[in-house]
């Protein structure tokens, strides 16, 4: 069939499916594709790359066999994907040896799956469930898909661990690369980017190191605290973020913590990171916990009733992973004994779970309290000023992160003000006396540890 009774019978097709799917997903998933090929059994279609075809061949493949099928006079026609490679002298005509989909590698390293959000119920992809902590993170994060480069550079996401800053970080990246192809995207951890410098360093690469993070147009690092102590690490990103920056290019980051903790991370990149727009991932709440339940169990196809899901958002409160793994957990009991899924099994299935969950407190949040409770300034807490009505609190701080955190003591010191070993274990020593003879003290540690437990 030529090319134009192709496109011809492909805009009848669009015309069919339209009035089914809303006109952003039409303009946004279909309009970008051709029909390249007919057969009386087959029909191809050309995407912009691999991700567009997963989407559409997730979500949309019914309705357009339908209309092709009833276009053409068949009673059934399948329909398979190929990404276009456009040739240098004419990019918008021909379709250059197109490669199917099913055996592309992506280059730019993302996680697929991880996608804003998509209509309806899927396998492949996840949408990220918004709620009240983490709404302005994720429209930020929209922003910044929609204007890379332009809105909000760098952006920092922070927050505590299993909260979905990875997923909006890839969400950024595969949102680039379905409506901008040709856009060169890269997703690394901290921790790769390191192992990277180091074997960079041993075999003498360091300039195939640059090219390969510098010529780019979004680079997008997880977990960024990891570099925190790396000289070399660090002195490598310094130059890698300012040639990204200085050209216009977007970086994303991730950290499990506020710049501000990061008392081992060079002040020269701190001070870059707080350049650009910083977004709070924080805890969800229950009905935010209970979506993200649903969301789960429609993905893996367990029957979740409602008791049950607002069971495990109210015991399962600070990691959504540890959420979503309760209910695989559930799931696959359910299904193994062929028992129903009820609150008593739930109970009964996550007793050692449940039984042993505590809330994890952090540095951060000991730090928070220690100053809301003397009126006194987070910066001041951290700075290494020695005044009475610092230094006090500063001890308590101190203390209390020993007794509430699994920190060392350096790592303890590095929080407060970049303090050495040795002045985090008398402080600790100093209020341990103090509080054998001092009820008021006593009473002090023990509203602030329930205060922190009960938070």
């Amino acid at each position: 069939m030529a090319e134009t009774r192709l496109s011809v019978l492909w805009g009848r097709v669009l015309e069919r499916v339209s009035p089914e799917i809303a006109p952003r997903s039409v303009e946004t998933w279909l309009k970008p594709t051709a029909l390249t090929d007919l057969t009386q059994n087959e029909a191809v279609l050309s995407v912009p790359n691999h991700f567009f075809g997963g989407w559409i061949k997730e979500h949309y493949t019914e309705q357009i066999q339908r209309a092709l099928a009833e276009e053409i006079g068949q009673t059934q026609i399948s329909v398979s994907f190929v990404v276009s490679q456009p040739t240098g002298e004419d990019a918008s005509s021909v379709v250059a040896s197109p490669e199917p989909i099913r055996t592309r590698k992506r280059r730019s390293y993302t996680i697929e799956k991880y996608v804003f959000d998509l209509p309806g119920t899927h396998t492949n992809y996840r949408s990220f469930v918004v709620g009240a902590g983490n709404a302005f993170a994720f429209s930020s994060a929209k922003r910044v898909a929609e204007k890379p480069g332009e809105a909000y550079n760098p952006f920092f996401l922070y927050g505590g661990v299993g909260l979905g800053k990875t997923h909006l970080a890839n969400a950024i990246g595969n949102f680039v690369l379905a409506h901008s192809p040709s856009t060169r995207v890269r997703y690394v951890t901290a921790e790769q980017f390191t192992n990277d410098v180091i074997q960079s360093i041993r075999l003498g690469q360091m300039d195939e190191l640059r090219n390969r993070y510098r010529n780019i147009d979004i680079l997008l690092v997880d977990d960024i605290q990891f570099i925190a102590g790396k000289e070399r690490t660090q002195e490598e990103f310094f130059h890698t973020f300012n040639a990204l920056f200085d050209s216009g290019k977007q970086v994303v980051l991730t950290s499990d913590r506020s710049t501000k903790t990061m008392s081992e991370m060079d002040d020269r990149l701190r001070s870059r990171f707080e350049m650009g727009l910083m977004a709070d991932v924080q805890l969800p709440d229950l009905e935010t916990r209970v979506a993200i339940l649903r969301q789960k169990s429609e993905e893996e196809g367990i029957a979740l009733p409602q008791e049950v899901a607002f069971f495990l958002a109210t015991h399962i409160k600070t990691s959504v992973r540890e959420l979503e793994g309760a209910l695989i957990r559930l799931g696959a009991f359910s299904s193994l004994s062929s028992e129903e899924m009820t609150v008593e099994m739930a109970k009964r299935t996550l007793r050692d779970t449940l039984q042993e969950k505590k809330k994890v407190i952090t540095i951060d949040d000991i730090q928070q309290a220690i100053a809301t409770r003397f009126k006194i300034k987070l910066s001041e807490l951290r700075s290494k000023r020695r005044t009475r009505n610092i230094v006090h609190p500063r001890q308590i701080g101190m203390y209390l992160s020993r007794e509430m955190t699994r920190l060392s003591y350096p790592e303890i010191g590095r929080a407060f003000g970049g303090k050495d070993h040795a002045t985090v274990i008398h402080a600790c020593r100093q209020i341990e006396k103090n509080k054998a003879d001092d009820p008021n003290l006593n009473t002090l540690l023990e509203s602030l540890s329930y205060q922190l437990n009960e938070a």
